[in-house]
Order: C-alpha cells, then sequence, then structure tokens
C-alpha cells in the first residue's frame, strides 16, 4: 500500500494536517542529498547525486526510462540503502534509517504501480492506514468506528467522499491515484515523494488530479517531490526541475531554464552525450 474531485474552494476549505500554512519554499532545507550513490552487481544506477530540497518547494524529476528517477526516490524512502552518501532530514542523518523510521519523521512515498487491494472498499483503505499510522501492535488497535471522522475528512479532502464504499477495483485510474494520496494523507507527511501520479490517468482526468497536487503544496504548505512524464503537468507545478541521465544529475534548474538547455535537450533526443 502507498506509504482529486473537489473544487479549489472546497479543497482549500479542508486541510488534513498539522502542515497547512507553512511559508512555500522558505528557503529552510528539509531534505539534503550528499554524493548519493547506489550500486547493484557493479552496475551504478544511482552515481554521485547532490541536492537540497528547502522546506515547501516542489521539486520534480524528469529524465528518459532508466535513467535513476525511481531508484533514487528508493533510496530517499529507505526501501533500498544508499551504497554510498548522506541523506538527511531536518539536518539529521537518516542514511542509515528504515522506510518505517523515515515515515514516522513525516515523509510519505507513493509508486509508479498502484498497491491497492482490489476487493477492500475506499474508506477500508483509508481507515487501515489511520490504524497503521496510530502504531501499536494490530492487536491494540482502535475500533473503527474511532477513524470514522478522519476517514472522512480525507476522503472530502480528495474529492472521493461519494466513493466511500466502492471498491478499489471498480475506480478509474484517476480515482485510484486520489486513493493512494488519501491513504498518503492520513500519515501527515511533510516531505511527499509522488512516482508518476499520472500515469495511466485518462486525459480528462489529469486536471483534477493536477489541481489537487497543487493544492496539497501550494495551499497546505507540504513539500514535494514529483517524478513525472508530463511536462506540461510539471510547468505548472514545479519551482526547480533536476533531470536525471544515466543514474545522474544532469541539470537543475527553473523549468524555463531547464527546457532551454542545450545538454537537456540532447539527452531528451536520445544523442549521446
Amino acid at each position: 500500500m502507498t506509504f482529486s474531485n473537489t473544487s479549489r474552494s472546497s479543497a482549500a476549505a479542508a486541510p488534513v494536517s498539522g502542515v497547512a500554512g507553512k511559508a512555500r519554499a522558505s528557503g529552510q532545507p528539509v531534505l539534503r542529498l550528499r554524493d548519493i550513490g547506489w550500486t547493484v552487481g557493479g552496475a551504478t544506477i544511482v552515481d554521485s547525486v547532490s541536492l537540497g530540497v528547502r522546506e515547501g518547494e516542489f521539486l520534480a524529476f524528469i529524465g528518459p526510462n532508466g535513467a535513476g528517477k525511481t531508484s533514487l526516490f528508493n533510496l530517499v524512502s529507505g526501501i533500498n540503502r544508499a551504497s554510498r552518501g548522506v541523506i538527511e532530514l531536518d539536518g539529521t542523518d537518516i542514511t542509515a534509517e528504515a522506510a518505517y523510521a523515515r515515515s514516522r519523521r513525516g515523509l510519505g512515498r507513493t509508486f509508479q504501480s498502484s498497491s491497492l487491494w482490489p476487493g477492500m472498499t475506499v474508506a477500508e483503505h483509508v481507515r487501515l492506514a489511520a490504524q497503521a499510522a496510530s502504531g501499536g501492535s494490530h492487536r491494540l488497535w482502535r475500533r473503527a468506528d474511532t477513524y470514522a471522522h478522519q476517514v472522512t475528512r480525507v476522503l472530502a479532502r480528495t474529492g472521493l467522499g461519494h466513493r466511500a464504499d466502492t471498491t478499489a477495483d471498480a475506480l478509474s485510474h484517476g480515482e485510484k491515484r486520489k486513493l493512494e494520496l488519501a491513504v498518503l494523507l492520513v500519515g501527515e507527511p511533510r516531505l511527499m515523494l509522488l512516482d508518476e501520479p499520472m500515469a495511466g490517468v485518462s486525459a480528462e482526468e489529469v486536471p483534477a488530479l493536477t489541481e489537487l497536487i497543487r493544492s496539497l503544496h501550494r495551499e497546505e504548505g507540504r513539500t514535494v517531490l514529483m517524478v513525472e512524464h508530463h511536462m506540461d503537468v510539471l510547468m505548472g507545478l514545479a519551482d526547480r526541475l533536476a533531470v536525471m541521465h544515466h543514474g545522474t544529475l544532469l541539470a537543475l534548474d527553473t523549468p524555463q531554464a531547464v527546457m532551454a538547455d542545450a545538454t537537456v535537450q540532447q539527452a531528451y533526443l536520445g544523442e549521446e552525450l
């Protein structure tokens, strides 16, 4: 398991987390990568990536398939352990921490492939996430109705209130992505890593999903890192673009500057650098 549609006005009226109201891109580094690398079986997948992410920033990662974008997300979220380098969250070295420990620090993650349970309802997904986020053994979990208000609030925030009793296999691709975000929001993440949230989503559903992500960033002050291939989506969301190529960080700048970079254009055209 990972771990819109409301109008702009209703989205703004129902913030889910205590991060709401924080200054956007305040300049404080929430995440810092120092010379991060990952080698598997002699092959270098991620090669000496260094960057800093400010509190409230939206940083998007682009690059050809196999460039190392998802692999880098796996290192940041703790799915895989970096072979070298340092990962800092709020100035604390978390390089050796497990994924669950990073989650407790406020780092949340979604994945390219859906990990929803087909026969479980929308509300059940969010309720289970709420129980898990409360901590402790499953034997000590509280009654399901204890989480009713939280479930209702998160589903309203993501535009899924009317689908609460619908099973995941009956949802559209866009609704499934919203449910993954709803599950993520239960943990009240300050830093969200979104791995290709538009993958499989119909053209008709992209604008609403984009607006939901925009509101989570701008209206609630969350820091967002996102891998995405839809450049039209990213140009309206990202403060900066990071370009990955052969496991390295090829460019890091504003969207306009990156797209005008000749080296980046070469990489996307598939020419040898």
